[in-house]
């Protein structure tokens, strides 16, 4: 029986307890970066004159050192080469 009336006193939620509420987590305050959207920077073609030279001399160089390939490798290289960024 006394186990029924010490349940019933921590039920009651009338009467005030003496344990003192649990303390929150402070919230941490982080500064939200900014995200900026950097655009990539336009892709052009080369002109096809441009690719078909450096082809040529792709060409040219590969069978001059008689290295294996073909027409399409030479041209796919010179797209290559073409597409690189210049450093000033």
């Amino acid at each position: 029986m006394a186990a029924k009336k010490s349940a019933k006193k921590a039920k009651d939620p009338t009467k005030a307890s003496s344990e003192k509420p649990a303390k929150k987590a402070a919230a941490k305050k982080t500064a939200a970066k900014k995200m900026v959207k950097t655009v990539p920077p336009v892709q052009t073609r080369p002109p096809l004159e441009a690719l078909a030279r450096a082809a040529y001399l792709n060409y040219r160089r590969r069978v001059e050192q008689g290295l294996p390939g073909d027409s399409d490798s030479d041209w796919l290289e010179a797209e290559h080469q073409l597409s690189q960024p210049v450093d000033p």
